[in-house]
């Protein structure tokens, strides 16, 4: 594989903690959050445009909806998210008896579910699950006992769920049955030397190689199916968050940062940090999941 451009600046937002980009298909465009500062970004590709939608909760992440809308993991559960208004309509919190916990990152499986994760907001203790979110928005665990759960992704056949365990610096993969929506026992995928950061958000390609987003690594890595490095792509940036794939031929890669966190005399020398970043990366990425959840399931009231 070679990389046919290197990661330039297409938006620079600034972003808090930019995260959760998902690539729109339909109408060429890219959705993407800035988690602390209670926005969803909506950049269109076609045109130029840049959207910013305010939003009443930390929402941090989102997936398409087969019938339209986005569905969000949020601080205070699941919720349907609409991208014109940034209206929530909240469906349910698996974790209201944790209350410094908040979902962080997911994505949709080949069924539809909508697969996230939860974190410590204070990143000490292991309180952090991963959850399915079906169809008819019933919520199943998966697995747990994590600090911060990162990077759901998933293989081009759907039966590998690729998972970051960011706080102990390691990749595991889970065997995933897309048809019953359940995981077996992980292994480890990568481990992450202290030199190169913690491992964040998480996407495969299309020859189904996974590249890594490293928090304070300044960089992406791909890695090859059995877990060696393949190649690593450095950013102007510390804290590289999520990639994705988007584009009209899926050959662009869209990758996240942040600069919460940051000192004065860090951002002197990183000052593109919170920008989205986008390059062409010589491979493909995968069509978009969308979640298959319909509107007519019941809601809860906001939580707020």
């Amino acid at each position: 594989m070679i990389v046919i451009s290197s990661p330039s600046v297409i938006w620079d937002y600034q972003a808090q903690l930019g995260e959760g980009p998902v690539w729109d298909d339909q109408y060429q465009r890219l959705f993407w959050l800035d988690i602390l500062g209670h926005q969803l970004l909506i950049l269109d590709t076609e045109n130029g445009n840049k959207t910013c939608v305010g939003l009443t909760h930390e929402v941090s992440a989102v997936a398409l909806r087969s019938e339209g809308g986005l569905v969000a993991a949020t601080e205070k559960g699941f919720a349907l998210l609409d991208p014109q208004n940034g209206g929530l309509s909240f469906l349910a919190d698996p974790e209201s008896q944790l209350p410094t916990n908040r979902f962080n990152d997911g994505k949709c499986d080949s069924r539809g579910r909508f697969i996230a994760g939860t974190m410590d907001k204070l990143e000490t203790h292991a309180t952090g699950s991963v959850y399915s979110l079906a169809k008819d928005f019933s919520i199943s665990p998966l697995f747990g006992k994590y600090i911060v759960c990162n990077g759901p992704a998933f293989s081009p056949e759907g039966r590998t769920l690729y998972f970051s365990n960011s706080v102990q610096r390691e990749i595991l993969k889970f065997p995933y049955d897309p048809a019953l929506g359940i995981v077996g026992d992980p292994e480890l995928f990568a481990s992450i030397p202290e030199t190169a950061g913690f491992p964040d958000g998480l996407t495969v390609d299309a020859e189904g190689y996974i590249w890594c987003a490293h928090w304070d690594g300044w960089r992406l890595t791909r890695f090859a199916p059995d877990g060696t490095e393949d190649r690593v792509v450095e950013l102007p940036v510390p804290r590289v968050t999520c990639p994705t794939f988007g584009g009209a031929d899926l050959d662009t890669l869209f990758v996240t940062t942040a600069r919460t966190g940051l000192k004065e005399s860090e951002l002197l020398i990183a000052p593109r940090a919170g920008s989205l970043f986008a390059f062409k990366p010589g491979v493909q990425g995968l069509p978009t999941q969308k979640f298959s959840g319909l509107s007519e399931a019941r809601h809860m009231s906001d939580p707020s």
